[in-house]
């Protein structure tokens, strides 16, 4: 899996998903698309639910780190 999810530590497995977006995120990671890539992909490298994968993506989203637009997905940035 691509994320690394501890089961037994204290940070929600959704705040573990949102940190390591985050530093994807920062690192260049999704530069060439410019968004993440899809909630189901999401749940597949993380191993984790649809519920807590959608919670992950909207912390970052109050963050202004990403924003959705319906039926595109999720970009990286603020709206323009």
């Amino acid at each position: 899996m691509e994320f690394e999810i501890n089961e037994n530590s204290p940070v929600h497995g959704y705040v573990q998903l949102a940190d390591q977006l985050r530093e994807k995120i920062q690192s260049g990671t999704y530069a060439d698309t410019g968004r993440l890539p899809s909630l189901k992909k999401l749940i597949d490298q993380s191993g984790l639910s649809l519920s807590t994968v959608q919670r992950a993506v909207e912390l970052l989203k109050k963050e202004g780190v990403v924003y959705g637009v319906r039926g595109r997905g999720v970009f990286i940035g603020k709206p323009s």
